[in-house]
């Protein structure tokens, strides 16, 4: 409940202020590929056309912000653009994303808080990863150059595996590391591939993705490894003693 009162509370809030107080303001509408949901192998790569059909209630907050911002452009004249981001990387991703988790694990196992082994789940899902940078340019590409009421999908366009992604993280680790598949951690994707088409907002505003994955993953690997250089920062409650790591 409070994923769609926030969501979607908060953004038809400050629309309405813009309205009464009659600025002439431009209005980013920040959707997400969830709003895709279940997406069917004949659907790929998604265009803007890809039928929506959610999996999640954060799925459907998504789309109703999606066309709350379609809706008041329509009825007020409102400068709204609207853009449905792929999955994004890079530093200061907390945990609970699959990149941040590795790299974290990673870095705790150069710094000798974790032993070397990473267990993992499923491997095979593919996802459209692009560097959070190359993503908040397209966002001011978006509102200086996207049509206003237009919807636009903003991704590298390329899929690559989580297995993909940890072999690469591993690559750039100076550690040797083991992987395990714990079978507590399998589940099977609901949706096994996810790119994106983005055609349309390259033409509308020039965007090209600027950085490989095996940039943006290393940009994530060593912001994790500033974190477990002082372990205290990353919530362990580790302590250095000597040649000796006490937790």
């Amino acid at each position: 409940m409070s994923t769609l009162v926030n969501n979607i509370s908060i953004q038809l809030n400050l629309i309405q202020a813009i309205i009464a107080l009659e600025l002439d303001a431009r209005i980013l509408v920040v959707g997400s590929a969830d709003e895709y949901g279940l997406v069917q192998p004949a659907d790929l790569p998604i265009t803007e056309e890809t039928p929506l059909r959610p999996l999640n209630p954060y799925a459907v907050s998504k789309i109703t912000q999606d066309y709350l911002g379609y809706q008041y452009h329509l009825s007020h004249g409102l400068h709204i653009v609207r853009v449905r981001p792929f999955n994004h990387i890079g530093p200061r991703q907390g945990p609970g994303f699959v990149v941040p988790d590795f790299a974290r694990q990673i870095a705790l196992i150069e710094a000798g808080l974790q032993e070397p082994v990473i267990r993992v789940g499923n491997l095979s899902a593919r996802r459209d990863f692009s560097d959070v940078r190359d993503i908040v340019r397209g966002y001011y590409l978006a509102l200086h150059a996207g049509k206003p009421g237009s919807v636009y999908n903003l991704g590298s366009g390329e899929a690559h595996s989580i297995e993909e992604v940890l072999q690469t993280l591993i690559e750039l680790s100076t550690a040797v590391i083991q992987i395990q598949v714990d079978p507590a951690l399998m589940r099977p994707s609901d949706i096994p591939v996810s790119v994106c088409d983005s055609n349309r907002f390259q033409a509308d505003t020039g965007w090209q993705p600027e950085y490989s994955l095996r940039a943006s993953l290393q940009a994530v690997l060593d912001y994790w490894r500033t974190q477990a250089a002082d372990p205290g920062s990353m919530g362990l409650g580790y302590q250095r003693t000597g040649q000796r790591i006490q937790k």
